[in-house]
């Protein structure tokens, strides 16, 4: 239900009052909040009401951050977000689903960067903080949607996990454990994180190994261009953390890009990884490795063949070795991605992480942070002894 105008200035009126006296509305028996000054990932000072307890997920695969800190009820204080989640991550969406069906009536909204965000929706919700990727920035600020949130005390707050990963997911997790009162928990997953990503970065800075060529294709069958790729962020720095090295990265200034067939040729990669995911929503039937929670992963494995026939992977190295990966798109953009640095490790080095188990590493996650129980199927390669016809 969408909020009228008058409806708006009223609200506008109350939160002013109460903004000026520094507490919030709460429940009987519940304790007042606190008007607390923090950073955002755009370093921006913004004032929030903490600990929040109404919070509206600018983007739904930000429950990948809040199960980790929320895990006894990853929706209770989630009163609206983006339905990228049920639409990119189908599978883990129907996992919580199955385990909180109250999921399924959390409101849905547009996004900010394609214009469809609602604004008298968001609201009408009356959250406490709005979560937002420090990608819709631009966005927000064409639109003045920051601005006029603000009049009404919505204060929004950037989080990121997808440009810089590797320097941003420590204090994005930080951040939302301030506002959620889980520092402790939040702690305790960096902890965890960083103990992971040691594991195999200290390998590689011990042993120096030789670097095999790596291309790293990126939303594999979510669309037919080739090649796109990643720079030397995100996947493109866990290919170079994991003791590899990632062609793209001298051609791609920006976290995101794109190289033509004939680069990839001349560059001649050992390995080839396909980031990937169950894009149903999106392209039905598509040449899309639908790696994932509990994925098949001899379908996966048969789909990945696929990509050793197209022109610009033909006569490649990694196509003579069968040195053909897929790996779970998502990993880009959660704060899972240690999980994939180790798989892509054991990729390129097998011998030198003969001993890592990457699977063991993300079931140990859940059982310590999620709601949810493991299922394998994130990463899948080709046979290495399959017969061609």
């Amino acid at each position: 239900m969408l909020v009228a105008l008058t409806g708006i200035a009223v609200l506008a009126a109350v939160l002013v009052v109460l903004k000026g006296t520094g507490i919030t509305p709460t429940a009987v028996g519940e304790s007042p909040s606190a008007l607390t000054t923090v950073s955002d990932l755009l370093g921006r000072k913004v004032q929030v009401h903490v600990p929040v307890r109404r919070v509206i997920l600018g983007e739904g695969r930000q429950l990948y951050l809040v199960a980790a800190l929320d895990t006894e009820n990853p929706i209770q204080r989630v009163v609206g977000w983006r339905k990228d989640l049920i639409q990119s991550d189908p599978d883990t969406y129907s996992a919580y689903l199955r385990k909180f069906p109250g999921i399924a009536g959390i409101p849905t909204f547009g996004g900010f960067e394609d214009g469809t965000f609602d604004i008298e929706q968001a609201i009408a919700l009356k959250p406490d903080v709005i979560l937002m990727n420090i990608e819709a920035q631009r966005a927000t600020e064409d639109a003045g949607y920051v601005e006029k949130l603000n009049a009404l005390g919505i204060p929004v707050v950037y989080v990121d996990f997808r440009h810089y990963p590797v320097e941003n997911t420590e204090p994005t997790m930080r951040l939302v454990g301030k506002l959620f009162g889980r520092q402790a928990r939040a702690e305790a997953f960096i902890a965890f994180r960083a103990a992971q990503i040691r594991r195999v970065t200290g390998v590689i800075e011990a042993r120096r190994p030789a670097r095999p060529k790596v291309f790293i294709e990126r939303i594999g069958g979510y669309t037919e261009d080739c090649c796109l790729s990643f720079g030397n962020e995100n996947f493109g720095k866990f290919v170079e953390m994991a003791g590899g090295n990632n062609i793209a990265k001298g051609v791609i200034r920006g976290t995101f890009g794109q190289l033509n067939p004939e680069q990839v040729v001349a560059a001649n990669p050992d390995q080839m990884v396909v980031t990937s995911a169950n894009w149903e929503a999106f392209v039905p039937h598509g040449r899309w490795v639908g790696v994932g929670p509990g994925a098949d992963l001899t379908e996966a494995a048969r789909k990945l063949e696929a990509y050793t026939r197209r022109p610009a992977y033909a006569g490649i190295e990694a196509n003579r070795n069968r040195a053909f990966h897929a790996i779970w798109h998502q990993f880009y953009n959660s704060p899972y991605d240690f999980v994939a640095i180790q798989q892509l490790a054991k990729w390129f080095h097998p011998a030198l992480f003969a001993d890592l188990d990457p699977d063991a590493t993300f079931r140990e996650l859940h059982r310590r942070f999620l709601p949810i129980d493991y299922s394998p199927g994130y990463f899948v390669s080709l046979p290495a002894q399959e017969v061609r016809q």
